[in-house]
Formats: C-alpha cells, structure tokens, sequence
C-alpha cells in the first residue's frame, strides 16, 4: 500500500545517495544492478509538465529535449542516470553526456541530441498518480516501476536489475570494462541523503605514474606517464602517513617552480585508481593508492 497522497510535492526531491563497498558480495538482501556512467537525473511529470533535474537541483530540461519527445501522460517522478554513446566505440561515454551537459545554446543543443542523443535509465519510483512512495520498501517500489508501460521512446529504459547475485553481475561487468555495479537492500526506503543502505562497488582501473610536482595553494600531485607527459593531479587518497614520507623528499627532488606549483624530478612513482582514461589520454577521478619502489 502506498503512503498517503499527496499532489503538492516538489518538483524536485533531493536523491538518495551510495556509500562505497570495497568489493562486491552476495546477498538475499540486495538486489545489484550495473552502475551507469552518466549522471544523475530525476525525471518530474507534473500537471502535463515534464521537468529534468540534476542531484544538485539544476533544472536542465531544455539541455536533453530529446527525452521529451514524448512525455508521460500520467503525473510521476522517477529517479535515475542520464548517459551518452560514443559513437566511435558504441560504448557509454561519461565526456559524451558532459559535453551535452555543458551545452547551453539551443543551436548547440540541438545538434548535439542529433549527434549525441541521450538516454535515459530509470532505476527508482519515487511518485506516481499523486502517490508519495519513497515510504515504501524498495523492493514494492520495483514492483510498480516494473508494471507501469514507458512512453514510445527508445532513449527511456528502465535498468535491469538481480537479485541477490552481485559477485557473478560485477565479473560481467569487470569484463566489459564498465563503471561497477550498485548493490540495494530490499527494504530501503527512499531518504534523501546518503545511505549505506545503498553500495557502489566500483571497477577501478589501476595504472603507475610519476609525480613530477605538487601544487602551492590547494593539496595536488602533478602525475606524469613514462612520457614524462602530464596526465593530471592526483587530490584523492592520500593519507597523513603519505604526505609525511612525500614532504620528507620533495625537497630533494625540487628541480624548478613557478607561482602555482614546484616541479619535480622524475624519481618518485605512485600507483593510482581511475574510474579510467578520457579520450585526451588524462586520468579521470585519479586516488592515490601507494608509492612505486
């Protein structure tokens, strides 16, 4: 049975986000689903207007007008993951949805859903006929997902989703070279905030690099490849122990500096976690893991 109704509920309600799990599990007390690598999109159709929302409340309806195309008839609110194809690998392209993302100008925008359409992959119910259902255990919040018809639009799908199997999905996932997978108790409700009742396992990417310097104002190594190339800076996953033993050496491998970093000789490597390489060959989200001896 559904929470009490109610037809005066935002647009917009806050999404429910995941805390991390190191590895994935099984469980009869989850269900798994693959992680998209887009981002986060509720979908609000309210009195015969369709509305598209950001995690942080950006309304950017008029950026993905291909998603309304045809809109729902019924008044409902779905939360899920916005995500691009590239169309030189076939494969889901999170610098794609970004580049739509950024696009502000109609002219732009428009080629843009022609050149790069997005698609949109609907994981939660959160209302539905004035309904509020985040109340409900998410299990039944599936069950009506499951049974509701989408409209005609081949760019609105509904995520496939197991239940209890999360070890087998991510090896099939890891083999694919995706983001990871989401890992959901049965019984979570709908709260928006983050929750530990909701899990990304992620498939890292590990690769070595030089640290060829390190920034003057806000923390950040300068990473480097065997080129000697620059290749991003490392601002996640360093530890107190690692800037001690970093800051005991810097000093000796100090080859110039300017007004915002001190550059370094290439003598010092580290590996690195990245959610994996962008197309100009940079390290995307790059976590310090350890140094290189």
């Amino acid at each position: 049975m559904a929470t009490q109704a109610s037809t005066n509920l935002p647009a917009f309600i806050s999404p429910m986000l995941l805390e991390t799990a190191k590895e994935p599990f099984d469980s009869d007390d989850y269900i798994f689903e693959p992680k998209i690598d887009g981002h986060r999109l509720i979908l609000s159709r309210t009195n015969g207007l369709t509305r598209l929302f950001t995690r942080n409340n950006n309304d950017c309806t008029h950026q993905y007008p291909e998603l309304l195309a045809v809109p729902f008839t019924e008044d409902i609110l779905l939360d899920g993951e916005v995500a691009c194809v590239s169309p030189e690998t076939g494969a889901i392209c999170f610098e794609s949805v970004m580049e739509r993302f950024s696009a502000k100008k109609a002219d732009k925008i428009r080629r843009l859903s022609e050149k790069l359409p997005a698609n949109y992959i609907v994981f939660d119910i959160l209302r539905y006929k004035g309904e509020d259902l985040r109340g409900l255990p998410l299990e039944q919040r599936k069950k009506i997902l499951s049974s509701i018809v989408f409209p005609q639009n081949s760019l609105i799908a509904k995520i496939p989703y197991f239940d209890g199997t999360g070890i087998a999905l991510y090896k099939n996932i890891e083999a694919q070279g995706m983001e990871g997978i989401v890992a959901k108790r049965k019984d979570s409700t709908y709260v928006s905030s983050r929750s530990s009742a909701w899990l990304k396992i992620i498939n890292w990417t590990y690769t070595d690099v030089y640290i060829m310097g390190y920034s003057k104002g806000e923390f950040g190594w300068l990473a480097a490849n065997e080129r000697l190339e620059p290749i991003g800076v490392i601002e996640l996953g360093v530890t107190p122990a690692q800037r001690k033993a970093f800051n005991s050496v810097k000093d000796h491998l100090k080859r110039v500096e300017d007004d915002e970093y001190v550059y370094l000789r290439p003598e010092l490597k580290a590996r690195v976690k990245i959610r994996n390489w962008t197309r100009r060959g940079q390290l995307r989200s790059p976590a310090f893991v350890d140094f290189v001896i």
